[in-house]
């Protein structure tokens, strides 16, 4: 690439997963990166930068602009300003979608959902920030409580034949609840399966969805079944962006290109 090109970064440093992007002046995706967030959050944000960099074959003096978003988005010392993970989210999911749509985002610690007009424009959010239940850190609590690899739980699920529902949403009383199930002989499939519905039914309860819903975030990113059980439960089909845990990294990308042109 010629030095006197530009691209742009969009860092969203997440609570449990720090992701960085990397575009160029046509908006592609030229570079990509997610790491552990780990408790140091500025070392996070620069070696995850440096490995959507190496991918893109460029250096750092090759940005134009930098923008930062999410939990720790105060600790990008590279970013020369920062948006909410609301408005990154929403500007990531609007540049595959452009038209009114229902962003379901279930990350490692929360959950949201935001509703967007044909135009982009932000109508309202909800947000799960208080429970664990619905999100990520659930299903990590859960595998280690069924001894199953975290990454093994979307393929158990699929070969659920007769699913094992759970009365419960909060994360410690399902745990003495799967236990319970385990204990009567339940299959573990059908249970795991049981907890996909409770992640998915947990986060529906939160708002009502439009007519067109996109799903995001890293639990969406490893598991594909969530995708299709939910869009068996609305009735209707499920968009997914390409890099569905990278949508907030991707929003702030193009913000950092667009604050760049004022």
């Amino acid at each position: 690439m010629n030095a006197s090109q530009s691209v742009y970064a969009g860092i969203d440093v997440g609570a449990s997963r720090t992701k960085a992007i990397i575009i160029d002046a046509d908006r592609q995706i030229i570079g990509r990166a997610v790491i552990k967030s780990g408790t140091d959050f500025e070392e996070a944000s620069c070696r995850c930068l440096d490995q959507a960099l190496d991918m893109a074959g460029l250096t750092v003096a090759y940005i134009t602009n930098a923008m930062s978003t999410g939990y720790g988005r105060n600790n990008v010392a590279i970013a020369r300003d920062s948006k909410t993970e609301i408005s990154c989210h929403a500007r990531g999911c609007f540049h595959y979608f452009s038209h009114a749509i229902s962003i379901i985002d279930i990350g490692g610690q929360d959950n949201k959902i935001i509703k967007l007009d044909a135009s982009g424009k932000r109508l309202s959010f909800k947000m799960n920030r208080k429970c664990a239940a619905g999100t990520g850190a659930f299903l990590e609590e859960m595998s280690l409580r069924l001894d199953i690899p975290l990454e093994k739980l979307d393929g158990l699920a699929r070969q659920s034949q007769s699913m094992v529902e759970l009365g419960s949403f909060c994360t410690v009383f399902s745990a003495t609840e799967v236990l319970e199930k385990i204990r009567q002989g339940k299959n573990v499939s059908d249970i795991v399966k049981g907890l996909f519905h409770s992640v998915i039914k947990r986060v529906m309860e939160m708002d009502s969805l439009t007519e067109q819903v996109v799903m995001t975030g890293g639990v969406v990113a490893h598991n594909d079944y969530l995708v299709q059980m939910t869009s068996e439960m609305i009735e209707r089909p499920v968009l997914v962006p390409e890099y569905p845990q990278l949508t907030g990294a991707l929003g702030a990308a193009l913000f950092a290109m667009e604050y760049s042109d004022k």
